[in-house]
Protein backbone atom coordinates (compact mmCIF):
# COMPACT_ATOMS: atom_id res chain seq x y z
CA UNK A 1 0.00 0.00 0.00
CA UNK A 2 1.41 3.44 -0.94
CA UNK A 3 1.56 6.46 1.34
CA UNK A 4 -1.16 8.99 0.27
CA UNK A 5 0.89 11.95 1.62
CA UNK A 6 3.64 11.27 -0.96
CA UNK A 7 1.28 11.26 -3.94
CA UNK A 8 1.99 13.94 -6.53
CA UNK A 9 -0.93 16.23 -7.20
CA UNK A 10 -2.59 15.97 -10.58
CA UNK A 11 -1.89 18.98 -12.85
CA UNK A 12 -4.65 21.54 -13.08
CA UNK A 13 -6.07 21.84 -16.59
CA UNK A 14 -7.87 24.88 -17.94
CA UNK A 15 -9.91 24.64 -21.13
CA UNK A 16 -8.36 26.63 -23.98
CA UNK A 17 -11.47 28.79 -24.28
CA UNK A 18 -11.04 30.00 -20.69
CA UNK A 19 -7.34 30.96 -21.00
CA UNK A 20 -8.03 34.52 -22.19
CA UNK A 21 -10.41 35.15 -19.29
CA UNK A 22 -7.92 33.66 -16.85
CA UNK A 23 -5.05 35.75 -18.26
CA UNK A 24 -7.16 38.91 -18.07
CA UNK A 25 -8.19 38.17 -14.49
CA UNK A 26 -4.59 37.43 -13.53
CA UNK A 27 -3.33 40.68 -15.12
CA UNK A 28 -6.01 42.68 -13.28
CA UNK A 29 -5.17 40.97 -9.99
CA UNK A 30 -1.45 41.60 -10.46
CA UNK A 31 -2.13 45.31 -11.16
CA UNK A 32 -4.24 45.53 -8.01
CA UNK A 33 -1.54 43.79 -5.95
CA UNK A 34 1.09 46.24 -7.28
CA UNK A 35 -1.14 49.20 -6.41
CA UNK A 36 -1.78 47.81 -2.93
CA UNK A 37 2.00 47.44 -2.53
CA UNK A 38 2.46 51.09 -3.51
CA UNK A 39 -0.17 52.16 -1.00
CA UNK A 40 1.34 49.98 1.74
CA UNK A 41 4.81 51.38 1.04
CA UNK A 42 3.41 54.88 1.22
CA UNK A 43 1.59 54.19 4.47
CA UNK A 44 4.67 52.49 5.91
CA UNK A 45 6.81 55.54 5.15
CA UNK A 46 4.50 58.00 6.86
CA UNK A 47 5.38 58.77 10.47
CA UNK A 48 2.93 57.55 13.04
CA UNK A 49 1.37 60.50 14.77
CA UNK A 50 -0.31 60.34 18.12
CA UNK A 51 -2.83 63.02 18.95
CA UNK A 52 -1.58 65.38 21.61
CA UNK A 53 -4.02 67.04 23.97
CA UNK A 54 -4.17 70.77 23.46
CA UNK A 55 -4.48 73.23 26.26
CA UNK A 56 -7.02 76.00 26.17
CA UNK A 57 -9.80 76.36 23.64
CA UNK A 58 -11.46 73.50 21.78
CA UNK A 59 -9.81 74.54 18.48
CA UNK A 60 -6.58 73.05 17.29
CA UNK A 61 -3.31 74.86 16.92
CA UNK A 62 -1.99 75.48 13.38
CA UNK A 63 1.10 73.38 14.18
CA UNK A 64 -1.15 70.36 14.84
CA UNK A 65 -2.71 70.55 11.37
CA UNK A 66 -1.62 67.81 8.97
CA UNK A 67 1.07 68.69 6.48
CA UNK A 68 0.22 68.86 2.79
CA UNK A 69 0.19 65.58 0.90
CA UNK A 70 0.98 67.37 -2.38
CA UNK A 71 4.36 66.28 -3.73
CA UNK A 72 5.68 69.81 -4.30
CA UNK A 73 5.23 70.52 -0.59
CA UNK A 74 7.44 67.56 0.35
CA UNK A 75 11.19 67.51 0.61
CA UNK A 76 14.06 65.09 0.98
CA UNK A 77 13.20 61.48 1.66
CA UNK A 78 9.44 62.13 1.78
CA UNK A 79 9.60 63.53 -1.78
CA UNK A 80 11.68 60.57 -2.98
CA UNK A 81 9.27 58.03 -1.47
CA UNK A 82 6.25 59.81 -2.93
CA UNK A 83 7.91 60.11 -6.36
CA UNK A 84 8.73 56.37 -6.33
CA UNK A 85 5.11 55.51 -5.54
CA UNK A 86 3.89 57.94 -8.21
CA UNK A 87 6.32 56.40 -10.72
CA UNK A 88 4.86 52.95 -10.08
CA UNK A 89 1.35 54.27 -10.73
CA UNK A 90 2.42 56.16 -13.87
CA UNK A 91 4.45 53.26 -15.30
CA UNK A 92 2.17 50.34 -14.42
CA UNK A 93 -1.32 51.82 -14.66
CA UNK A 94 -1.46 55.28 -16.22
CA UNK A 95 0.81 54.83 -19.24
CA UNK A 96 -0.35 51.33 -20.25
CA UNK A 97 -3.98 52.49 -20.22
CA UNK A 98 -3.85 56.20 -21.13
CA UNK A 99 -0.42 56.64 -22.75
CA UNK A 100 -1.54 56.70 -26.39
CA UNK A 101 0.76 57.35 -29.31
CA UNK A 102 3.42 60.02 -28.97
CA UNK A 103 3.51 62.71 -31.65
CA UNK A 104 4.47 66.36 -32.00
CA UNK A 105 0.86 67.28 -31.26
CA UNK A 106 0.77 64.94 -28.22
CA UNK A 107 4.30 64.85 -26.77
CA UNK A 108 5.42 62.71 -23.85
CA UNK A 109 8.81 62.41 -22.18
CA UNK A 110 10.12 59.17 -20.70
CA UNK A 111 11.95 61.35 -18.19
CA UNK A 112 8.71 62.99 -17.03
CA UNK A 113 9.91 62.91 -13.42
CA UNK A 114 12.45 65.64 -14.31
CA UNK A 115 9.69 68.04 -15.42
CA UNK A 116 8.29 69.74 -12.28
CA UNK A 117 4.98 70.66 -13.93
CA UNK A 118 4.47 67.08 -15.09
CA UNK A 119 5.28 65.73 -11.61
CA UNK A 120 2.79 68.17 -10.06
CA UNK A 121 0.00 67.39 -12.52
CA UNK A 122 0.53 63.62 -12.43
CA UNK A 123 0.66 63.62 -8.63
CA UNK A 124 -2.58 65.59 -8.38
CA UNK A 125 -4.12 63.16 -10.88
CA UNK A 126 -2.91 60.19 -8.82
CA UNK A 127 -4.28 61.63 -5.56
CA UNK A 128 -7.67 62.12 -7.21
CA UNK A 129 -7.49 58.60 -8.66
CA UNK A 130 -6.86 57.14 -5.20
CA UNK A 131 -9.87 58.97 -3.79
CA UNK A 132 -12.29 58.47 -6.66
CA UNK A 133 -11.57 54.78 -7.33
CA UNK A 134 -12.10 53.86 -3.69
CA UNK A 135 -15.33 52.03 -2.90
CA UNK A 136 -16.43 54.96 -0.73
CA UNK A 137 -16.48 57.21 -3.83
CA UNK A 138 -19.49 55.30 -5.08
CA UNK A 139 -20.23 53.88 -8.49
CA UNK A 140 -19.73 57.18 -10.31
CA UNK A 141 -16.30 57.86 -8.78
CA UNK A 142 -14.25 56.54 -11.73
CA UNK A 143 -16.41 58.46 -14.21
CA UNK A 144 -15.91 61.62 -12.19
CA UNK A 145 -12.15 61.02 -12.16
CA UNK A 146 -12.10 60.68 -15.95
CA UNK A 147 -14.25 63.75 -16.56
CA UNK A 148 -12.94 66.15 -13.92
CA UNK A 149 -9.32 65.09 -13.57
CA UNK A 150 -7.89 62.85 -16.30
CA UNK A 151 -9.26 64.71 -19.32
CA UNK A 152 -8.04 68.08 -18.06
CA UNK A 153 -4.63 66.77 -17.01
CA UNK A 154 -4.04 65.14 -20.39
CA UNK A 155 -4.96 68.33 -22.25
CA UNK A 156 -2.23 70.23 -20.37
CA UNK A 157 0.40 67.49 -20.12
CA UNK A 158 0.22 66.41 -23.77
CA UNK A 159 -0.24 69.88 -25.28
CA UNK A 160 2.26 70.91 -27.98
CA UNK A 161 3.34 73.79 -25.73
CA UNK A 162 3.10 71.78 -22.47
CA UNK A 163 5.88 70.57 -20.18
CA UNK A 164 7.25 68.13 -22.80
CA UNK A 165 7.33 70.63 -25.69
CA UNK A 166 11.14 70.70 -25.83
CA UNK A 167 11.52 66.91 -25.71
CA UNK A 168 11.57 64.68 -28.76
CA UNK A 169 11.28 60.93 -28.86
CA UNK A 170 12.59 60.31 -32.36
CA UNK A 171 14.99 57.33 -32.25
CA UNK A 172 17.29 59.19 -34.65
CA UNK A 173 17.21 62.47 -32.69
CA UNK A 174 16.29 61.83 -29.04
CA UNK A 175 16.24 64.97 -26.95
CA UNK A 176 15.27 65.66 -23.36
CA UNK A 177 15.20 69.24 -22.24
CA UNK A 178 13.42 70.94 -19.38
CA UNK A 179 12.21 74.36 -20.42
CA UNK A 180 13.32 77.19 -18.18
CA UNK A 181 10.67 79.29 -16.55
CA UNK A 182 10.90 83.05 -16.97
CA UNK A 183 12.56 84.88 -14.12
CA UNK A 184 10.26 87.19 -12.21
CA UNK A 185 10.73 90.87 -13.06
CA UNK A 186 12.08 92.80 -10.14
CA UNK A 187 10.69 96.24 -9.73
CA UNK A 188 12.53 98.76 -7.64
CA UNK A 189 10.58 100.08 -4.73
CA UNK A 190 10.61 103.85 -4.84
CA UNK A 191 9.23 106.22 -2.29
Amino acid sequence: MSDPSKATPEPFRVPDGDLDDLASTLAKTMAEVRQHGVILDRLGSEPVSTPQPTAGAAGTDKADAPASVFILALGGEAYAVELAALSDWVNYLFLPVYGREISTTRPWCDQWHQHPEAVARLHALWLAWQQLTDAEAGLSGPSTWHRDHLDQALVHLRAPDGPFAACTTSPTRPNHRVLATPAPKLTGATR
